[in-house]
């Protein structure tokens, strides 16, 4: 069945029709008007450290498999909650439960972390940190399998070790963000969905939009990342993106060209939709959120051919991708803070 969504079309369709009623963000941004690459003047930034970002997946994965209610999951937690602690971020544990699509009751964590908390414009940055629970799109998948073993190296873990060294350079004192503050979330129970049906993606993001950690918080715009490091991928403009937050991501790319990487940073836009963590903080939570996700499309499916598959380890990170997504998002921040 060709797949364009985390799900199928239909339970997509579902989906966006329980939201009918909220207006489209277009005619809410809050961001300048689109900016072309060649009108870009680059401030001068920290550079990435890929190596580190590397090993901040291989330390993920050293846990084993992150699904919620299993020993591995807590103790990866801890470990990103104190990481980002050490980097001198105010941290907050937002605890709470979902029943899933099985019935079973997840004990769940999104992990908010927040960089010079006075500053009132913010930028939200997030990707989940939780690894799906069953490896359901390998060929020899039986859906009898309970042990988990799905490490997750690019869906998940990619984008989690690209924050926590962006939070590293913003722990340094020569990093001066004027005026600007970040705020990291990294979601959970975002991959604990049905095979079958759809339903039961996003729990954590979901949760967060209707329960924000502060009352009245806000973002000037919000970025998801989401598998960036798998090879051979590249970015276009998708759909749930470019209908929620088409000047954030135009301006974002215009940056990457900008900055060299207009093979990586694609000025295309695909039809397909992609219901991730965005698409909640763009309806429910009203933050004009753009997913920069993988687009490496395999037998008619947006994302790479690890995707849910026991071959999402290491040997898929291009690490050469950590560096550009990663620069481009210190790049981005450092233009937002003139």
């Amino acid at each position: 069945m060709p797949i364009t969504q985390k799900f199928p079309r239909y339970a997509l369709s579902i989906v966006l029709s329980c939201f009918l009623a909220f207006s489209c963000a277009d005619d809410k941004e809050k961001v300048r008007t689109d900016i072309k690459a060649s009108e870009l003047t680059l401030v001068e930034t920290p550079q990435f450290n890929a190596d580190t970002a590397y090993q901040f997946i291989e330390k993920q994965l050293s846990f084993g498999p992150r699904v919620p209610n299993t020993e591995a999951h807590q103790a990866c937690g801890q470990f990103l909650m104190a990481q980002l602690e050490e980097y001198g971020a105010k941290v907050i544990s937002q605890n709470f439960e979902k029943k899933a699509y099985d019935g079973t009751v997840l004990n769940g964590n999104n992990i908010i972390a927040s960089f010079n908390e006075a500053a009132k414009k913010r930028i939200l940055l997030c990707a989940h940190w939780d690894t799906r629970h069953i490896a359901d799109k390998d060929s020899d998948y039986r859906p009898e399998q309970e042990v988990p073993q799905l490490l997750g190296a690019n869906d998940g873990a990619s984008g989690v070790a690209v924050l926590l060294e962006l939070a590293r350079l913003l722990s340094r004192k020569d990093t001066v963000l004027q005026n600007l503050g970040v705020d990291i979330i990294l979601f959970d129970l975002e991959d604990y969905g049905s095979p079958e049906t759809g339903e039961g993606y996003c729990l954590g993001s979901q949760h967060w939009s209707k329960n924000k950690h502060k009352e009245n918080y806000s973002a000037y715009y919000g970025i998801l990342l989401d598998m960036i490091a798998g090879k051979g991928s590249v970015f276009v403009y998708e759909d749930i993106s470019y209908k929620y937050g088409r000047t954030i991501l135009k301006n974002i790319w215009s940056i990457a060209n900008a900055m060299g990487y207009s093979e990586l940073f694609l000025k295309k836009r695909v039809s397909e939709r992609i219901i991730d963590d965005h698409y909640f903080l763009n309806v429910e939570a009203k933050i004009p959120t753009i997913d920069i996700i993988g687009y490496s499309p395999v037998n008619d499916n947006f994302f790479h051919e690890s995707w849910h598959t026991r071959q999402d380890n290491m040997e898929v990170i291009d690490k050469g991708l950590l560096k550009k997504v990663g620069q481009v998002l210190i790049q981005t921040l450092y233009q937002e803070s003139q």
